[in-house]
C-alpha cells in the first residue's frame, strides 16, 4: 500500500511561492528600517547644541551696535529669512560670493560644504567669512563645521538639508522662511526687493514646484529601490539598487517637483518635528528613493489636510533647460540676461564661477561692488570711491527696494491671485 503525501504538490508550491514573497518583504522591510536608522541618525544625532560643530563666526552675542539696531520681527514688520547655502570641494570662493549676494542682517544664514570638500577649505570658508566685519558685527552666519555626504542621487542630500533645517530652527527662534541655494544659484533681486516683497504676502505659504503626474519619473524614481552609502559610509560611493522593484504607492500620493524650496518655518516644524506621524512615514520611503529632494517635501505637503493649502507652484527660480533636457539645467550666460531680469524670479542657476554675467548681475541689479555685500536701507555709506556704503549701518528694519521688486511682486501676485493658484495646489 502507498502512503499517500500529507501535501499536495499544489499546497507545496504555494507554501514555496509565499516563502518567497516574505523573503522579499523582509528584504525591502529590512533596507528600509536600516537605512531610516542610519538616516534618523543623521538629522537628530547632530540634535543637541554641543553637537552642532560649527565654526561660529562670533563667539556670545553680536556686537554693541548690532543689538542697538537689532532685528524687530512679527505682525508689521519685514520677514526673516533662513538661508541653507550648499557647496562641495572647490565651491569655497563660490559661496562666499553667494553669501555676501543674498546676506542682509535680519537673515540668518548656515553654509555647508559637504564631505567631498577637505576640512582645510571648510576652514578656510569659515576664516572668509569672519574676516568680514560685517558678519562679525551681526553674528548671523554659521559654517558647519562636520560635513554631511550629499549624493544628488540618493537621499544622502536630502538628509543633509532636514539637518540644516534643524540647526536653524534650533538656533534661531525667529525666522519665516527656509530657503535652499547651492553654489551654481545667484539672487536676481536685493534682500530688499525680497523682504519688501515678503512683508505683504501670508507667511504661511510655500513656494515649491511640485505634480504628481511622474511620467516617466514612475518607472526611473518611484519603483526602484536603492540605498544611499552616503548615510552611512565616510566616502561618496554610487548609491546601490535592489534587484526587485516596488509599485507607486496608494497609501499616500507620491508628489515630484524641483528640488529649490522656499518653506514656511511652520512647515518645516512638522517636517522636522514632526508631531504628526506623516513626516516619518514618508521619510521611511523616501529614503529608498532616488534623488528623494525632488520628492519628500512634495508629498509631505501634499498628503498633509494642514498644509496642502499652503502651497504656491512655483520654486522662484530662473532656469533654461536643453532640448531634450539633461538632468541639471544648462549653465547660464550673456544671451539670458534679459529673461531673466523679465522673469520675476528671485534667484537663477547655473552660473559657473567668476563667470561674466555675475558681474553683469552684481553691477545692474545688485549694485555690489567686488568684495562687499549688496546695499539696502540698512546701509549709511556713501557710496562713492573706495567706500563701501555698508561699512556703517544704521536701523536694519529699513528697506529700500529697486525695480527687481516690482518684477517679484508681479510674479507674486499672478501666483497668489489667480484663478488657476488653488486649482494648481497639490494636483
Amino acid at each position: 500500500m502507498i502512503a499517500r503525501p500529507l501535501i499536495n504538490r499544489k499546497w507545496l508550491l504555494t507554501i514555496i511561492r509565499w516563502r518567497s514573497e516574505r523573503r522579499w518583504v523582509f528584504l525591502l522591510l529590512s533596507l528600509s528600517l536600516v537605512s531610516l536608522i542610519l538616516f534618523l541618525t543623521v538629522i537628530s544625532g547632530h540634535g543637541a547644541p554641543a553637537t552642532f560643530n560649527l565654526y561660529k563666526v562670533v563667539a556670545g552675542r553680536p556686537a554693541a551696535d548690532a543689538r542697538a539696531t537689532g532685528v524687530l520681527k512679527g505682525p508689521g514688520f519685514p520677514p526673516v529669512f533662513a538661508y541653507w547655502i550648499s557647496g562641495s570641494r572647490g565651491d569655497k570662493n563660490k559661496v562666499l560670493r553667494l553669501l555676501k549676494a543674498v546676506y542682509h542682517p535680519r537673515n540668518r544664514y548656515l553654509l555647508h560644504l559637504d564631505s567631498a570638500a577637505s576640512n582645510n577649505e571648510r576652514e578656510e570658508l569659515a576664516v572668509a567669512v569672519r574676516a568680514l566685519r560685517v558678519f562679525r558685527a551681526f553674528g548671523n552666519v554659521d559654517v558647519v563645521g562636520k560635513a554631511d555626504a550629499s549624493n544628488y542621487m540618493g537621499s544622502s542630500t536630502l538628509s543633509a538639508i532636514l539637518h540644516g533645517a534643524a540647526v536653524l530652527l534650533r538656533i534661531d527662534g525667529g525666522w519665516d522662511w527656509f530657503v535652499t541655494l547651492s553654489a551654481s544659484d545667484y539672487p536676481l533681486v536685493t534682500q530688499d526687493d525680497l523682504l519688501h516683497v515678503f512683508s505683504s504676502i501670508r507667511r504661511d505659504l510655500n513656494f515649491i514646484d511640485h505634480t504628481s503626474e511622474l511620467g516617466w519619473k514612475e518607472y526611473q524614481r518611484a519603483n526602484p529601490i536603492v540605498v544611499d552609502p552616503g548615510l552611512y559610509l565616510l566616502r561618496k560611493p554610487p548609491i546601490f539598487y535592489a534587484s526587485q522593484k516596488r509599485p507607486k504607492p496608494n497609501a499616500f500620493k507620491f508628489f515630484t517637483g524641483s528640488p529649490w524650496i522656499v518653506l514656511s518655518r511652520s512647515f518645516l516644524e512638522f517636517c522636522v518635528l514632526g508631531w504628526d506621524n506623516l513626516p516619518r512615514i514618508l521619510l521611511l520611503y523616501f529614503t529608498n528613493v532616488v534623488i528623494s529632494q525632488e520628492g519628500y517635501f512634495h508629498s509631505v505637503i501634499c498628503n498633509s489636510p494642514e498644509f496642502q493649502n499652503t502651497t504656491v507652484n512655483n520654486d522662484l527660480r530662473y532656469l533654461v533647460w536643453d532640448t531634450p533636457p539633461n538632468p541639471e539645467p544648462r549653465v547660464l550666460n550673456a544671451t539670458d540676461y534679459e529673461g531673466m531680469v523679465e522673469s520675476g524670479a528671485a534667484f537663477a542657476r547655473r552660473f559657473l564661477e567668476d563667470d561674466s554675467l555675475l558681474k553683469v548681475v552684481d553691477d545692474r541689479i545688485l549694485k555690489r561692488r567686488p568684495h562687499g555685500v549688496v546695499p539696502g536701507g540698512w546701509c549709511l555709506g556713501k557710496p562713492n570711491g573706495w567706500l563701501d556704503p555698508c561699512s556703517k549701518w544704521g536701523n536694519i528694519n529699513v528697506l529700500k527696494p529697486g525695480p527687481q521688486a516690482k518684477r517679484l511682486g508681479n510674479l507674486i501676485s499672478q501666483l497668489t491671485t489667480s484663478g488657476d493658484w488653488q486649482s494648481s495646489q497639490c494636483t
